[in-house]
């Protein structure tokens, strides 16, 4: 494929310089050779090593997206928790808490 035939393009633009960083890193962490990278193009380069760049740069960014979802959802599930909790009143002021008593009908218990 020539110069200007990409295909692949961004969904937002504004990641291309992080994404081919990106790119550069985990190339780097596999010790991968790059010298056969001319400026942007990556067309000397074997087809299993760009396999593994892009591979390795799928894993992290799943691993990246799993953690985030984790973290929301832990997070919703504190905050329902700490919702329920506070929502819960005391009925009465008594410790073994509402008295039998207050469940007959026309049964008004002595003021204090």
């Amino acid at each position: 494929m020539g110069t200007g035939q990409k295909r692949n393009t961004l969904v937002v633009k504004e990641a291309y310089q992080a994404m081919d960083k990106f790119k550069y890193e985990v190339a780097n962490e596999l010790n991968i050779n790059m010298q056969p990278i001319q400026g942007d193009y990556w067309g000397y380069m074997t087809a299993r090593d760009c396999g593994a760049v892009g591979g390795h740069m799928v894993k992290r960014m799943i691993e990246a997206a799993q953690r985030t979802l984790a973290d929301q959802a832990a997070q919703q599930v504190s905050t329902a928790f700490q919702q329920s909790v506070s929502a819960q009143t005391p009925q009465s002021s008594s410790p073994g808490g509402p008295s039998v008593l207050t469940s007959i009908p026309g049964f008004t218990p002595p003021q204090q």
